[in-house]
């Protein structure tokens, strides 16, 4: 629906999704099905003759079981100033860091919203103050963050969670959640390169999860926010048909400092026997010097993937990834992505994820038997 051309417009989506678990429940608060209804509006618009916008993006979903999956977000609320050369950002936004498939290790300025979906996708919205400069010898960024965002996590009613849902999270600055984190990042173009360089200093966006027993016995899994600086580069080369990537960071502050790459490619190749069809392979190799956080899944491991494009109207593509921990052969997941559209307001998303393990020290192990497909139907409007 638009109201005024350019100047106001209201669009977004709603939806349904089922997820469906192929085996039986580790816990007996858990089920099998999981339904759930969302709704994704975006208001939209634009004065001072284009140089000043307003977005706003909320969010809600109804889960059927878990409480916790049942949660609305401000994904976006954000006025914009547009310069020539530079730019000013205030309010909740999104940003988004990285170049990798199967990891985002640069990507920090955002909170994971771990209901909305295993892979790790999913962001919620963070209140921020951003300034960027743009000039031949790249765009430069700068980013205030003057109160953090607590990841979500299942309710004990929910899967793909370690065996006690994870309860209050703990917190190393004293300010807590108003402490103010600050974040700059330098990207730019040399030949082919697309290079960037980041730094972030503030609450870690991924916590440690710390097990708690209280005088009168109770256990208890917290998530601990420490401080940290993080210093990230990605790179990305365009070489015909290759597409060549790495992600990687410096962390220090949490239980240990520690270094973490992703790097790998991807080669596209148009036109399979004559068809429209194309195809791309993926390969990617994990490390990540940390031995004991239930995040760090990536600590020496391969990913291959295969992508179906149809080159259709409809947008059909489909993505197949497979990786396997090299240290432990019981130890790999896989996931496939599939989406298309059926007119010009519908769209269906069907995901699938597995796990393995049999070590009790990896963070697949907790999610052995959440197996699971998700169908999704969504109306554009």
């Amino acid at each position: 629906m638009v109201s005024t051309a350019s100047a106001f417009e209201i669009t977004g989506s709603a939806g349904a999704e089922l997820r469906y678990y192929l085996q039986d429940a580790l816990y007996t608060e858990q089920e099998r099905t999981y339904g759930s209804l969302f709704l994704s509006p975006e208001i939209y618009s634009e004065f001072n003759e284009g140089q000043d916008t307003l977005i706003f993006k909320p969010f809600y979903r109804f889960d059927e079981h878990d409480k916790e999956r049942s949660h609305g977000d401000i994904r976006e609320l954000q006025w914009a100033h547009y310069q020539d050369n530079w730019e000013t950002k205030i309010g909740v936004g999104k940003v988004f860091w990285g170049q990798t498939e199967s990891i985002h290790l640069v990507d920090i300025i955002n909170q994971t919203d771990s209901v909305e979906s295993v892979d790790g996708e999913a962001k919620l919205g963070q209140p921020m103050l951003n300034f960027s400069y743009f000039s031949n010898y790249g765009n430069f960024s700068a980013f205030v963050m003057p109160y953090f965002r607590e990841r979500t996590f299942q309710s004990v009613e929910g899967r793909l969670r370690p065996p006690l849902a994870i309860s209050d999270a703990i917190y190393e600055s004293s300010s807590e959640q108003s402490n103010l984190d600050y974040a700059l990042r330098w990207q730019s173009s040399i030949g082919d390169w697309e290079v960037g360089l980041s730094y972030f200093s503030g609450t870690t966006r991924e916590p440690e999860l710390i097990t708690s027993i209280s005088q009168d016995g109770n256990v208890s899994i917290n998530p601990y926010y420490a401080q940290i600086n993080q210093l990230g580069i990605d790179l990305l080369k365009v070489s015909g048909a290759w597409l060549l990537k790495l992600e990687s960071i410096y962390r220090e502050g949490q239980s240990e400092d520690f270094t973490a790459l992703v790097t790998g490619f991807e080669y596209t190749q148009e036109g399979i026997l004559g068809s429209r069809y194309g195809i791309g392979y993926l390969l990617e190799y994990q490390y990540d010097e940390r031995d004991n956080n239930f995040f760090a899944i990536g600590q020496n491991d391969i990913m291959l993937g295969l992508r179906i494009m149809a080159n259709d109207i409809a947008g059909t593509e489909t993505l197949f990834g497979f990786i396997q921990d090299l240290d432990n052969e019981s130890t790999y997941s896989a996931y496939i992505e599939a989406s298309s559209r059926l007119s010009a307001n519908w769209r269906w998303k069907l995901d699938g994820y597995f796990f393995s393990s049999n070590d009790e020290e990896d963070p697949f192990f907790f999610l052995r038997r959440d197996d699971h497909i998700q169908f999704s139907l969504e109306y554009y409007f």
